[in-house]
């Protein structure tokens, strides 16, 4: 009312269009997927588990894709799911399956984690013959996960961020490799008449690549009784259904195992509006290690951050001076410096936010910068003391020209990310990675703003101090 034009005779212009298309597709839209047989039988699958769901309901939203629906407004402080233990697929479940007595045979004993992987393996290859068919049918086919990175999108990944991802690949592949006398020796002799095709077929690479992405992407914590039968600690269990549930960092649950009920419950804190998707939050991890540990990238993160990789610092030094800046290529006590950065473990978690370098960057810089004669103040730097103005504007200007540096080689990585655009086949891969590398994009240009901003500060206050000599 009172700004609102009636009768409007001329049709609206384009700008006008563009709006109301912006704010269209601004709206979070959903479609209900309860109807759809492979939840139907999820449900059903549940219900005879004892588990019973009346306030959520599987939908596919056009901001996250899957998710859980709330079909009432979810009140502060009420249980938005309690699912029975019976349905969680545990390491118990698994030993007291078929593969148990096999499992429980097998030296060197398996980890809980590869128990579990085996097992959905097995179950996915089984079928129709499966009890927990229901379940693997929800299940994603592939993951956006490291593991599943082509070469050419881990080339797109920041350094920090590659590094880690080839290790998680690593990993996946010495599960595979180490494991195969387990495979040979016994699912051949063992399984094979409960299998359609030879074990070799069925546990390959990529099945267990598969397995191990299910489970370490969805997999709730809960901790386990130790048994003899199974090597290292064991807090998995995948909950279906409630691992519909899509990751928000600015939402707070309750989650954990109810010993009284037997569940596995989840509380809001903070309640959820009728018709809008619930949320979980898995904790306050920043963009990289949600897309390491679970392949995605949370929009509107307040704990992202932009690593500034140290070149294995120990190891490489010359790289070191190139990253950071040319003013150190004639620093001679270099080595010296880095070795008592490391000593006093200042070569790790270096990054910048929006606001700023954190303050172990900027400690380490301080430390850098300072010469030969003021040796007896690097203690006093790593407490955080600043020498004095002309060693601290080097420092910021040093911060300032790691993030133009990291900003170049982020802008670098989006052009490339766009002509790999041309070949469908990694299209979710690269989703992922250009949504992390925009953030960094939009992260560093802030940085660079907040040190313009201290770097003016600065020369402001040098020009209001009197001239000595003109007083005297």
């Amino acid at each position: 009312p009172g700004g609102v034009m009636r009768g409007r005779s001329h049709p609206a212009g384009r700008a006008a269009r563009r709006r109301r298309r912006r704010r269209q597709e601004s709206v979070v839209q959903s479609v209900s997927l309860c109807h759809q047989p492979q939840y139907v039988r999820l449900m059903k699958f549940l219900h005879q588990r004892r588990f019973t769901s009346t306030l959520l309901q599987p939908a596919l939203f056009t901001d996250t894709g899957r998710g859980l629906q709330a079909l009432k407004t979810i009140k502060p402080g009420e249980l938005v799911i309690s699912l029975p233990e019976s349905c969680l697929l545990t390491t118990s479940a698994v030993l007291d399956s078929y593969l148990g007595q096999y499992i429980k045979s097998w030296r060197p004993r398996l980890s809980p984690l590869l128990a579990l992987c085996v097992f959905l393996v097995c179950e996915r290859h089984r079928g129709e013959a499966s009890d927990w068919l229901p379940y693997i049918d929800v299940l994603p086919t592939s993951y956006t996960c490291p593991t599943y990175f082509t070469d050419e999108v881990m080339a797109v990944l920041p350094i920090s961020v590659r590094r880690r991802a080839l290790e998680q690949r690593e990993v996946m592949r010495e599960i595979h490799s180490h494991n195969q006398d387990f495979f040979r020796r016994v699912m051949r002799v063992s399984l094979q008449p409960v299998l359609s095709c030879p074990v070799e077929e069925v546990l390959t690479y990529e099945a267990l690549r598969w397995a191990w992405c299910s489970v370490n992407t969805r997999s709730v914590f809960m901790t386990h009784p130790s048994n003899d039968f199974l090597s290292g600690k064991d807090f998995y269990a995948l909950a279906p259904f409630l691992d519909l549930l899509n990751h928000r960092p600015d939402v707070q649950v309750e989650a954990g195992f109810n010993k009284v009920t037997r569940c596995y419950e989840i509380r809001s804190v903070s309640g959820t509006l009728c018709h809008q998707q619930a949320f979980i939050n898995y904790g306050s991890h920043d963009n990289q290690r949600l897309m390491l540990e679970y392949g995605f990238v949370a929009s509107c993160n307040p704990h992202s951050v932009v690593y500034v990789d140290t070149g294995e610092l120990q190891k490489e030094t010359d790289q070191y001076i190139n990253l950071l800046c040319d003013a150190l290529k004639g620093d001679r006590s270099l080595d010296q410096k880095i070795r008592f950065l490391r000593e006093n473990n200042f070569l790790h978690n270096l990054t910048v936010s929006s606001e700023g370098p954190s303050w172990r960057l900027m400690t380490a810089l301080r430390l850098l910068s300072l010469p030969q004669t003021l040796y007896h103040h690097w203690k006093a730097v790593l407490l955080g003391q600043a020498v004095c103005e002309e060693r601290e504007k080097w420092s910021v200007r040093t911060a300032k020209t790691l993030c133009q540096r990291l900003l170049q080689d982020t802008l670098t990585a989006l052009d490339k990310i766009s002509l790999l655009r041309r070949d469908q086949s990694d299209r979710e891969q690269l989703d992922v990675v250009e949504a992390l590398r925009q953030e960094e994009r939009c992260i560093l240009g802030s940085c660079l703003e907040a040190l313009e901003a201290t770097l003016g500060q600065a020369d402001e206050l040098l020009s209001c101090q009197p001239d000595v000599d003109a007083v005297s």
